[in-house]
């Protein structure tokens, strides 16, 4: 892997990190850019979600399927863009949701490093994908550290939102044991995107309902503007 895991994660990723999957991921991710082949997000931001969330600062942790496969998009984090990106569809439903929910404005970017800064770990299942082609780089390894990352914050003993969108998500956390043994809140929805959003998203209130919880468990709410 030439990707760098931030400090506060490599003790618990260093399991993972040494399973042949995870070996041959980086290996594979090489040839694959090598044949001309265009990954998404560029090296360099693939853990950027582990950088910006440390894991002793986890508050909520929000799970996605893998990158956006459109240029200039992926960037690390789930559901997030960069700023001067057209926002997509799935995140136009957040914060639609948001909006119901908060009374939030939508935000005229979808950056959402703020929310990540403030303890949100933005998490997808698998870490890159191939240029125009979704699930492209699902079963290749990232689910051996994706897994890993999801039980280092269910392991925790502070209180923790897991809020899971979506089938995929919803049956990936299942299999982490201790989310069901610790204080842990789940929040449940149908995914964002357009096909789903209206089968259960809207009106979920995610975001109140986390808020809800950190401050009934004696930890500060994130400031979802």
């Amino acid at each position: 892997m030439s990707e760098s895991v931030p400090d506060s994660w490599r003790p618990a990723l260093e399991p993972a990190l040494a399973t042949p999957e995870v070996r041959a991921l980086g290996g594979w991710l090489r040839l694959e850019e090598d044949a001309g082949k265009t990954i998404y997000p560029p090296r360099g931001q693939r853990l950027r979600a582990l950088e910006l969330t440390p894991l002793d600062k986890v508050r909520a942790v929000i799970l996605g399927q893998d990158p956006y496969h459109g240029p200039g998009q992926a960037h690390g984090l789930a559901f997030s863009v960069p700023e001067g990106s057209k926002i997509p569809p799935s995140l136009a439903n957040i914060y639609k949701e948001l909006h119901a929910d908060l009374g939030v404005d939508k935000p005229p970017h979808g950056n959402l490093e703020h929310w990540a800064r403030q303890g949100v770990l933005l998490l997808n299942t698998s870490l890159t994908v191939e240029a125009g082609q979704a699930g492209s780089h699902a079963g290749r390894g990232w689910e051996a550290i994706t897994d890993a990352v999801v039980s280092a914050a269910a392991e925790r003993a502070d209180p923790t939102v897991f809020v899971l969108w979506g089938a995929h998500a919803q049956k990936k956390a299942r299999a982490i044991p201790a989310l069901q043994a610790r204080p842990h809140h789940v929040i449940e929805s149908p995914h964002p995107s357009p096909l789903s959003a209206y089968r259960g998203f809207f009106g979920s209130q995610p975001f109140s309902r986390t808020n809800a919880f950190l401050r009934e468990a004696g930890r500060s709410e994130i400031v979802w503007t």
